[in-house]
């Protein structure tokens, strides 16, 4: 049995430092004094194969749970993905397959071992559809009785959906009862989640004491602005740092997020103590750091997060000398791209070298003058290369986007 820290009232200040929701500390507090280690639920949906920057803050909650002595439960929702979370959807998800769930989850699990500790003492790894996939229909109605529509509906996703007449599935109603029931199932003593998961962790305290059992305590982290500095961070959005990104793309992109965030970033995504954390945002206020000496040491404390130590420091000096000096990556990819497909225009070049996601974006960005070819800008959306006068260039997209094409 680990050993689980003895000061519930250090411990409690620890946990609950940047957190929005804690209901209630009264319960924490009381858990922590129990001496005993506690159960710490953190559910992921593997909807997607990237995880980013704005879901380690949780993680990063998790971890200190752990480093406390506690027992991290980390639920890979294999099933509760096929239904998907309709938090902050205007819309139905397409549904996935099992097998697109299942690749997801493996990427997931690999890129949280950067966060969380997993060694067997401190982490249980389990999967939802262990115990949501035996369900049948006689669980179903037992399960749907615990609440009421009304209870469902104040939920402001449904709500504005169904102002709005946008279709909310049956399914989708049924997603809080079946996180919550997830909470019964791994008899969690907390759980953790992001402040648009408040509701599907209000609705696992309400399935415990149904059961009989002790309700969990509830946690919120604030979600994290993407480098718009506007919306939260999503991948959908492009403004998110991916955690798999190489470190020379997260620097490069930490880099370039408006000044105003670095407090927060320092706070949510360095897993920094919060006294440390504090005197860093205290020196950038009082100007004894930089704003760009700030921005410098969090893409240097990221890139070692995730890709080891040294990762920052090598990041910075390839950033210098592309940003600062003007050179060409020395990791620049080469993009083949056959030769029968030439004369084409420039905008499809950049799509083909994988710089744009489509043609049309390619033209975009031409027009935005934010392209260079051979180190000279194009403005002409319409310009057309030939094989000869592409083969072994350097195409630029913006700041941070390069590739050489080779034609074959």
């Amino acid at each position: 049995m680990p050993t689980v820290t003895n000061d519930a009232d250090d411990a409690l200040q620890v946990l609950t430092a940047g957190t929005v929701h804690c209901i209630d500390p009264d319960e924490l507090h009381k858990l922590l004094t129990s001496g005993r280690q506690l159960r710490v639920k953190f559910g992921i949906d593997p909807t997607a194969s990237d995880i980013h920057l704005g879901h380690t803050v949780v993680l990063h909650k998790l971890r200190q749970f752990q480093d406390l002595g506690h027992l991290a439960v980390l639920i890979i929702g294999d099933f509760t993905a096929r239904v998907g979370d309709p938090t902050g959807r205007s819309a139905t998800r397409p549904p996935l397959s099992a097998a697109e769930v299942e690749d997801h989850a493996q990427t997931y699990i690999d890129q949280v071992r950067a966060v969380l500790d997993f060694s067997p003492d401190r982490l249980e790894l389990v999967h939802n559809a262990d115990w949501l996939a035996r369900m049948d229909m006689a669980d179903v109605l037992r399960l749907t009785g615990r609440t009421t529509v009304a209870r469902i509906m104040e939920r402001d996703d449904f709500a504005t959906r169904f102002r709005d007449g946008v279709p909310i599935a049956l399914s989708e109603l049924l997603y809080p009862l079946l996180q919550g029931t997830d909470s019964v199932e791994v008899r969690a003593d907390v759980e953790l989640g992001g402040t648009d998961q408040l509701f599907n962790n209000l609705m696992g305290r309400q399935l415990q004491s149904a059961a009989g059992m002790d309700p969990q305590v509830v946690m919120t982290t604030p979600l994290l602005e993407g480098l718009d500095g506007e919306k939260k961070m999503s991948k959908s959005l492009g403004n998110y740092i991916g955690i798999a990104e190489p470190p020379g793309e997260q620097f490069g992109k930490l880099m370039s997020i408006p000044d105003e965030l670095m407090p927060r970033y320092f706070a949510l995504t360095t897993g920094w103590s919060p006294d440390r954390v504090e005197q860093t945002v205290a020196a950038l206020a009082d100007g004894a750091i930089a704003p760009v000496e700030a921005k410098r040491l969090l893409a240097r404390t990221i890139a070692d997060l995730y890709h080891g130590p040294g990762a920052g420091d090598a990041a910075e000096a390839e950033f210098d000398r592309v940003f600062k000096a003007g050179q060409v990556p020395s990791d620049l990819p080469e993009r083949e791209v056959p030769a029968a497909e030439f004369p084409m225009r420039l905008a499809r070049l950049l799509a083909r070298a994988e710089l744009v996601s489509s043609n049309k974006e390619g033209r975009r960005k031409i027009e935005q003058g934010g392209v260079k070819i051979a180190g000279e800008k194009v403005t002409d959306p319409d310009l057309e290369v030939s094989a000869a006068d592409a083969d072994g260039q350097v195409l630029q997209v913006g700041k941070r986007a390069w590739a050489r094409v080779r034609i074959r």
